[in-house]
C-alpha cells in the first residue's frame, strides 16, 4: 500500500476537520426491520442525505480546499458517471470557481438532470468511465488545469474516509463490519484504511455482477479491462484506471467482495422504500443485498451499511417498486 494505515488515519482525521463545515454530518440510523430480517445489529450510514446527493462531496471538498490560488485560477477539471460530477459541480458553484466536467455519453438521465442547477461546463466523452477519466486527465495536462479525479487521488480517498470518523463518533465504538459499494475503490479504500487503523473488523465491498471490474481484477492480481453491462448500480459501473492507488489498497484492506445480481438490487431498493420510506440508488441498495446474501455470517454482529447516494431515475425506481 502507499503508506501505513496509521498514516492514512492521521490524514483522514485531518480531512475530517478540514471539510466538516462544507459537508453535512449524515445520520447513522439503527434499522429494526433489517436487524430482525438478518439477525445482525444493523445501522445505516445515510450518505444519501449528503449535500449533492452522495458521499462524493467529501473527497471533492478535501481536494478543492487544499488547492492553491494559482491552481484554482488555472481551472478545474473533473470526470464522472454522475455522483462525483454533482459533488464537483456543487463545490465549484459554491466557491465561484470555473469548472469543466467530462461525462460518459451513457450517463444516467437522473444524474445528468441533477447537474442542470449548477454553473459548471459539461462535455461528453466515451461510453465507459475509464475512457472518460483518461480523456479528462489528458485534457487537464494539455491545458494546465487541475484534475479532480473521482478516486485515483490520495486526497479524494482521505475525504471519503471521513465517513469512518463520523461512524465511530456516532456509534461510540467500532462496528464488527462495514459494507460499502465498490466502483473505482475510493470509498472502500478510505473506509478500510481508517477502520483497519483502529482495530479488528471486516471491510466488505459489493459490486454488481454486471460490472464487477474491481472484483475480477483483485482475483487476477492486476487491473483488467472488462466490458460492463447495464446495471441499476450505475454509480459503480465501469473500469478502473490502470495505475489507481485504490487497487493496491483494496488488495490489502478488503476482506471480501460480494457480487450482487440485478434482481437482488431491485429487491433491496423495494425493501428500503417499504421499511424506511427512503429512496436510494442501486449502489447503495447493494449493501443491503450483500447483508441479506451473507446474513448467516453477519448474524449477531454490529454491521454498518453505507447508503452511498440517492440518485435513481424515475423509470428505474418505478420498475423496482412494481417488480414481483
Amino acid at each position: 500500500m502507499v503508506t501505513s494505515t496509521f498514516m492514512w488515519k492521521d490524514r483522514i482525521e485531518e480531512a475530517h476537520q478540514l471539510i466538516k463545515k462544507e459537508i453535512r454530518e449524515t445520520p447513522l440510523e439503527y434499522s429494526p426491520s433489517f436487524s430482525k430480517l438478518t439477525g445482525a445489529k444493523v445501522y445505516l450510514k445515510l450518505e444519501n442525505y449528503q449535500l449533492s446527493g452522495s458521499f462524493k462531496l467529501r473527497g471533492v471538498m478535501n481536494k478543492i480546499l487544499r488547492l492553491s490560488k494559482d491552481e484554482v485560477i488555472a481551472g478545474l477539471v473533473a470526470c464522472s458517471t454522475g455522483n462525483h460530477g454533482a459533488a464537483f459541480a456543487h463545490a465549484v458553484h459554491k466557491f465561484g470557481y470555473k469548472g469543466l466536467l467530462f461525462l460518459p455519453e451513457n450517463v444516467s438521465k437522473a444524474k445528468l438532470d441533477a447537474l442542470k442547477y449548477y454553473k459548471v461546463d459539461l462535455d461528453f466523452y466515451g461510453n465507459d468511465c475509464v475512457l472518460t477519466e483518461s480523456h479528462a486527465r489528458r485534457f487537464a495536462v494539455d491545458h494546465n488545469h487541475t484534475l479532480v479525479h473521482p478516486y485515483n487521488d490520495e486526497q479524494i480517498v482521505c475525504g471519503q474516509g471521513t465517513i469512518g470518523c463520523e461512524i465511530v463518533e456516532q456509534l461510540n465504538s467500532l462496528p464488527d463490519a462495514v459494507i460499502a459499494p465498490v466502483g473505482g475503490g475510493g470509498l472502500i479504500s478510505g473506509l478500510g484504511a481508517y477502520f483497519k487503523s483502529l482495530g479488528e473488523l471486516k471491510v466488505i465491498g459489493c459490486q454488481p455482477i454486471n460490472s464487477a471490474v474491481m472484483s475480477e481484477s483483485l482475483k487476477a492480481g492486476k487491473i483488467l479491462e472488462l466490458e460492463s453491462n447495464d446495471t441499476l448500480s450505475d454509480a459503480t459501473a465501469g473500469g478502473v484506471e490502470h495505475d489507481s492507488i485504490t487497487f493496491a489498497m483494496c488488495q490489502e484492506l478488503l476482506d471480501e467482495t460480494i457480487l450482487i445480481s440485478e434482481a437482488q438490487i431491485r429487491d433491496a431498493i423495494k425493501l428500503i422504500v417499504k421499511d424506511h420510506q427512503m429512496i436510494v440508488e442501486g449502489a447503495a441498495a447493494m449493501t443491503l443485498a450483500a447483508l441479506i446474501e451473507k446474513n448467516e455470517f453477519f448474524a449477531g454482529k454490529t454491521v454498518v451499511l453505507v447508503f452511498s447516494g440517492k440518485k435513481i431515475s424515475e423509470d428505474h425506481l418505478i420498475s423496482c417498486l412494481t417488480s414481483n
